[in-house]
């Protein structure tokens, strides 16, 4: 008796011991912020740059977005690199803002997908956004329709496929997520925490400070009602804040620094770089 409760003990610390495989969860994040959302970009874009190039600006832009409250640096960087292309501030400011009007339609509805486990207040609420976002785009095209004279709106068929990146991005960040909790040395079911991640997207909503946002408390507390203990799940989401540094220092950085040494060189013609 002695015998198999030790083995039983010893098994559940096997499982439960921190895994150390995290970037596992990190790769296919990492390819979701630095490969898909750039394509999403190039795919709404008229600025005439190649893939190449909004590879290297989105990835600049998150080190400025992780610095900046509500990730606003980001859009900033985006605007200037977009202008110095030779495109005009209107027309960049309405480039950004359909990137990220494509994004949160995109997040609404992984947040409706993932709605067979949320209350019906957060199902409106994602209902809501994308709602919005859609009203915000109409009101301001009819409003300011000089806006956006130089910036045509995209096809329906890149409007879908700029959706579903969105969507796959998201379910990066949940396999993210994942990983990090078992860092901590938790299990989550993928399909609990579908619910859980749905709903604290709808919190991220409210503006705030990378790794101590809405989004995040309300993740930390999502996940503490799945079963994870109060202290694996700020570790985790901590964790998860932290992770987010080291690709934008490594991608961005290194590129900022290789336009700054090369110089006027990378600011080629368009369709370059």
């Amino acid at each position: 008796m002695e015998t198999t409760t030790f083995r039983g003990t010893f098994r559940a610390r096997q499982n439960r011991r921190p895994v150390s495989s995290d970037p596992f969860g990190l790769v296919p994040w990492v390819v979701g912020k630095y490969v898909l959302c750039p394509l999403r970009w190039h795919a709404l874009s008229v600025s005439g740059q190649s893939r190449r190039w909004h590879l290297r600006a989105y990835a600049e832009s998150e080190l400025f977005g992780l610095a900046s409250p509500a990730h606003v640096g980001a859009d900033l960087w985006r605007m200037h690199r977009l202008q110095r292309t030779g495109m005009n501030r209107p027309c960049a400011l309405a480039e950004v803002g359909l990137d990220r009007l494509v994004g949160a339609i995109g997040l609404a509805f992984f947040v409706v997908i993932a709605g067979a486990s949320l209350p019906p207040q957060l199902l409106a609420a994602a209902a809501g956004l994308a709602l919005t976002a859609l009203l915000v785009g109409l009101v301001l095209h009819r409003v300011r329709p000089g806006l956006l004279a130089a910036r045509p709106m995209p096809r329906p068929r890149v409007l879908v496929k700029g959706v579903l990146i969105s969507m796959a991005y998201q379910l990066s960040i949940m396999g993210l997520l994942i990983g990090t909790v078992a860092a901590m040395g938790e299990q989550v079911q993928p399909l609990a925490l579908l619910g859980v991640f749905g709903a604290s997207q709808v919190a991220g909503v409210i503006p705030g400070v990378h790794g101590a946002s809405p989004r995040d408390g309300a993740l930390v507390v999502g996940l503490a009602s799945l079963g994870v203990t109060w202290t694996a799940a700020l570790g985790a989401v901590a964790l998860t804040a932290v992770l987010a540094w080291l690709p934008a220092l490594l991608i961005g950085g290194a590129s900022l620094g290789l336009r700054r040494l090369v110089g006027p060189r990378l600011q080629a013609a368009p369709g370059t770089v």
